[in-house]
């Protein structure tokens, strides 16, 4: 490992954390810079053990286009909710549902139950202790047949993908 990476093991990390903190604090006087290096030095050095050696990503076109569906739903779940929630007390029927998971690989869990939860509308609430299962909140599933379709447009269109990025 050369000098450099040792010093810095994640420069863009260094970079974001230095002007995260000069934001926070809303100064650059001389001190809030030398601390703020401080930090953007110390801390990735200290994280650098928990980073995977190599990038997990293994298809990069996959993740471009799990990108764009993600923002299309949270587009389009957005006006979803707001139509539900400006609708009729009937139009919101909430329940939990169980998601059954395929994927191995603990960040592609945990990148799924982040898209389920950005997602309006749904929130991931809980991964079984097997990681086989997500329990996922609806804001809307009447039934059980709307529930089944809720875990099969989540496996679909989040978790094939997800499938596919950490093969």
């Amino acid at each position: 490992m050369s000098v450099r990476q040792r010093l810095l093991p994640s420069p863009l990390t260094s970079a974001a954390l230095l002007l995260a903190w000069l934001m926070l604090n809303e100064s650059a006087s001389p001190g809030q810079c030398v601390l703020g290096t401080l930090f953007a030095l110390v801390i990735p050095r200290l994280l650098a053990p928990l980073r995977p050696a190599r990038s997990p990503v293994r298809a990069w076109p996959a993740l471009l286009r799990l990108v764009g569906v993600v923002l299309w739903d949270i587009v389009r779940s957005n006006i979803d909710v707001a139509r539900r929630v400006l609708g009729p007390d009937a139009a919101i029927q909430p329940r939990f549902l169980w998601v059954p998971i395929d994927l191995q690989d603990p960040l592609a869990i945990v990148l799924l139950g982040g898209i389920v939860t950005t997602t309006p509308g749904t929130i991931s609430a809980e991964v079984s202790d097997d990681r086989r299962w997500l329990l996922v909140h609806a804001l809307h599933a009447p039934d059980g047949a709307a529930a089944a379709a809720i875990a099969a447009d989540i496996k679909a269109r989040y978790e094939a993908p997800l499938a596919e990025v950490f093969g």
